[in-house]
């Protein structure tokens, strides 16, 4: 027999043992549901011991791609940019229909971010901003209520801008909170933090139709100077769960850019006192608070920022988030409808939909302004939707190339070209 044929053959009948390893190996076909009781990876290992909600992504119930669709019921005035409608809470349901609320802006001229803003020309696409609030028969087509909550009078918080609500219902009565504004979004001059200065404040009403009466207090304040959040508490993002209102929030840390993460306040009571957690921040990235009950837990959209963007994570408790997917072209700013929201029953059944927004379009042409979109997933229990657990998306090149080189970029190449030369 030819030496080196013989050599194969005895490698591969022996080699395991003559190495000193065992001769077991991961099975073929379909990965085994249980841990095989065998040396693993670490890779293969987190498979079984860590977070993940099943062994691939067609079996993770907390595993899905997204869908978008364009809304339709809204006008943005030709896309001049002076009406811009952005930050949606969660979907709801009541009196037979979809209710949202979100962020409008409608001034006479886009915005300014070069320091021309005043009075009427808003700093930032969400200045000079109000809530507003539309309803739906079928998540698809709305149809535009008007505003919900004005701005608030001098000096009360919110008198220069409300933003970016989301929507609570607590013992018969329903709660918007939303980012209130002391000052001109971008005025505060620091390495920390882009100027927002916008504590949490709250209006409440009997009806989801309004009217809506304004606490004018603040009840999620700024961190104490030093403190992680001291600068910014942004999207809040209110739930009921272990029989208390969990508000999550965004906060930024400091640097250039800024580190984004997001913290919890805990309250008994929709108008406070709120008690921020001790083991804040809780999650260590994401750009916009969206959770929603999952089993006995919560889980969360964690999109844009942070080392552990565009993911999909599970908390037991609220408090310990860990890593349970990971997935791509995630919704901006996204508002799920979240049936069980408020119901606290640790039985959450997961989202299949919701609402989101496209933001800085036409800025290049200084018409930036946002729009709502549907964007639809399966994250849900009771669902099966093998198309929204397909991991492999395919995008038409263009689209690529859109997210091209930068001038600079460009430059830096050429310039280590020509050192080549």
């Amino acid at each position: 027999m030819n030496v080196h044929l013989t050599t194969l053959i005895l490698l591969l009948t022996w080699g395991p043992a003559l190495l000193g390893q065992d001769s077991a190996v991961f099975p073929y076909g379909a990965v085994p549901e249980s841990k095989p009781d065998m040396p693993l990876s670490k890779a293969m290992d987190r498979v079984y011991e860590g977070t993940y909600k099943g062994v691939d992504c067609f079996r993770n119930e907390l595993f899905s791609n997204f869908k978008y669709t364009p809304l339709k019921g809204f006008d943005y005035n030709g896309g001049d940019g002076t009406v811009s409608r952005r930050d949606s809470t969660k979907v709801i349901r009541a009196n037979g229909k979809y209710y949202v609320w979100y962020t409008h802006r409608q001034t006479p001229t886009p915005p300014n971010y070069d320091g021309g803003a005043n009075e009427t020309i808003p700093s930032r696409d969400w200045d000079l901003a109000e809530i507003w609030y539309a309803t739906s028969a079928d998540g698809f087509t709305w149809e535009e209520q008007g505003v919900a909550v004005s701005r608030m009078e001098k000096p009360h918080a919110g008198w220069r801008s409300v933003s970016t609500p989301d929507i609570l219902f607590w013992r018969g009565k329903y709660y918007l909170y939303y980012q209130a504004y002391l000052n001109m979004p971008g005025s505060r001059t620091s390495n920390a933090t882009n100027g927002d200065d916008c504590p949490v404040s709250v209006s409440w009403s009997d009806s989801p139709d309004g009217p809506w009466t304004p606490s004018n207090k603040i009840v999620v304040q700024n961190g104490p100077p030093g403190s992680w959040d001291q600068y910014v508490i942004h999207d809040p993002y209110p739930i009921v769960f272990n029989g208390k209102i969990y508000l999550y929030y965004k906060g930024e840390m400091g640097g250039k850019p800024p580190v984004r993460a997001q913290g919890l306040a805990i309250a008994e009571d929709p108008l406070g006192p709120f008690k921020k957690h001790p083991l804040n921040p809780v999650i260590n990235s994401g750009h916009e608070t969206s959770l929603f009950p999952f089993k006995t837990g919560l889980a969360a959209l964690v999109s844009r920022h942070g080392l552990e963007h565009n993911t999909i994570q599970y908390s037991p408790d609220g408090v310990n988030f860990e890593v349970a997917a990971i997935t791509g072209l995630m919704p901006i700013a996204p508002g799920a409808f979240v049936p069980d929201a408020f119901l606290d029953n640790k039985d959450g059944r997961g989202i299949t939909w919701g609402l989101c927004h496209f933001r800085n379009i036409k800025r290049a042409e200084g018409k930036s302004h946002s729009m709502l979109a549907r964007f639809d997933c399966d994250l849900s229990l009771d669902v099966h939707d093998l198309e929204m657990k397909e991991s492999d998306i395919f995008n038409d090149p263009e689209i690529n190339f859109k997210f091209g080189l930068s001038k600079a970029q460009r430059e830096r190449i050429e310039k280590a070209i020509l050192k080549v030369k």
